[in-house]
């Protein structure tokens, strides 16, 4: 492949195969299942904590795709022990560089052996990395200045060798604690992860989320530049922004509210408006502007459901606030949750009821009146969920449920982080007053149409 042709000792050394990761993390998984084992058979007590810190240091060493999966399955209450769930969260988008003579290299395999003329100016050093690729700063010569993302070479057999690691992680889990079925949720990350390998339609979500919120003047979407973007290379306009955690740390009430506000509509106003969220909310993924709104810069994990599916989140809001028992069921088997005993819907209500208290409530607020740090939003109410499930033989969640519970959860965290007091009650029935599943349906068709994306299928 010209990607890899002529690479030196050092591209081979970290770019080369992926038989060293299917050792890494598998002398990692063996260990794991050994003394899951002991735990279950042999009555040994296994020290998590010590042990999820080594699956997060072998883990943290790939900097790969199973790196993405870690903190994905972190932010799915209790899918994961809460000891390995506080380490994988910690992982972060920090993956070796590659230097400037295998960038050159793999920029001609995107672009063809003149693709430097076809920029003003391309930085040599990385501006930032993350699990799939690099993104190098470069200047279109209409002067615009840009991003470009480059993908690691080789990362489709990556990505299929961290899938049959994750496999193998979910399997051992499920062996140990059946509380929580995960096989729905790893076809749902397994779908998603390859689609992230796509560039390309990476593109049309960034074009899906610029047409969605074109009147939203406080949440801003780069520009693609088609002509230098292919299936492993994203050539976008530059958006300068602060990070977060700075915002958080140094800005007063006032700031932190307009920020946590405007990251609410830039989430939500394609969801409940077009049916679409965006599965990601990583502090990586946004910056914060010196006005408080917001820059989207990666749309990797976007999901668009059918509109059947909006509609059960509103149900099932509308369910919990009148005690409408029989309401709720429908919303539960609108997101395909399936064998709904009165048991298992008591249980899944605990967890409903905390995701949805914030919007029962008339007044400015925090996110969690009771929570004390942002990495454990939601963890108790979990615990509680994950033990009332192993007591009634536990439940399977359905695919669509992934991403749209890691937005909520992730969400949650940062405007925990924020301190952010706000009429969240307000800020959502703004959002479905006069909700028309219909009327959503046809926008949603318009908007994936004019992108070039296909219509979701029904039924």
């Amino acid at each position: 492949m010209a990607e890899r042709g002529g690479g030196s000792n050092n591209d081979e050394r970290r770019f080369g195969g992926s038989i060293r990761r299917y050792a890494q993390v598998g002398t990692a998984m063996a260990g794991l299942g050994a003394r899951f084992a002991g735990e279950r058979f042999l009555g040994l007590r296994l020290d998590k904590a010590k042990h999820a810190t080594e699956l997060r240091q072998a883990l943290g060493g790939l900097k790969g795709p199973l790196m993405k999966v870690a903190q994905i399955m972190s932010s799915i209450p209790d899918a994961l022990p809460e000891e390995y769930a506080l380490e994988l969260a910690q992982l972060q988008a920090d993956a070796p560089h590659m230097g400037w003579p295998f960038v050159k290299r793999r920029m001609a395999a995107e672009l063809g052996p003149d693709w430097q003329d076809r920029y003003a100016a391309f930085s040599r050093e990385a501006a930032a990395a993350a699990s799939l690729g690099q993104v190098h700063k470069a200047v279109s010569h209409d002067g615009r200045q840009l991003a470009c993302k480059l993908q690691y070479p080789d990362m489709q057999s990556v990505v299929d060798a961290d899938l049959k690691q994750l496999n193998v992680i979910l399997g051992l889990y499920r062996r140990y604690d059946q509380a929580i079925d995960t096989s729905e949720i790893q076809h749902e990350i397994a779908a998603r992860l390859r689609e992230e390998l796509d560039y390309e339609h990476e593109a049309r979500n960034m074009a899906l989320y610029r047409h969605m919120l074109r009147d939203e003047p406080n949440v801003h979407v780069p520009d693609v530049l088609d002509d230098l973007t292919t299936r492993r290379l994203l050539s976008m306009t530059w958006l300068d922004g602060r990070r977060m955690k700075a915002v958080a740390d140094t800005a007063d009430q006032e700031m932190r509210n307009r920020v946590a506000m405007n990251m609410f509509r830039a989430w939500y106003v394609p969801f409940y408006g077009y049916g679409v969220i965006h599965g990601d909310p990583h502090l990586g993924n946004y910056t914060v502007r010196d006005d408080g709104s917001i820059n989207l810069l990666d749309f990797g994990a976007i999901r668009v459901f059918k509109p059947t599916f909006v509609r059960g989140v509103i149900d099932l809001y509308n369910a919990l606030r009148d005690g409408d028992q029989g309401l709720a069921i429908h919303a539960y088997e609108t997101w395909g949750f399936k064998n709904l005993s009165p048991d298992l819907i008591a249980v899944l209500n605990q967890w409903a009821a905390f995701v949805y208290a914030p919007l029962m409530e008339d007044r400015p607020r925090l996110i969690a009146d009771n929570a004390t740090a942002a990495g454990s939003y939601g963890r108790r109410v979990a615990e509680k969920v994950h033990t009332d499930l192993r007591a009634i033989g536990g439940v399977t969640p359905p695919r669509e449920f992934v991403l749209m519970d890691r937005a909520a959860i992730g969400l949650g965290s940062v405007f925990l982080h924020l301190k952010a007091e706000i009429n969240w009650f307000e800020m959502f029935h703004d959002l479905i007053k006069g909700f028309d599943e219909d009327a959503l349906r046809k926008r949603q068709a318009e908007a994936l149409a004019a992108v070039g994306m296909a219509p979701v299928e029904e039924g």
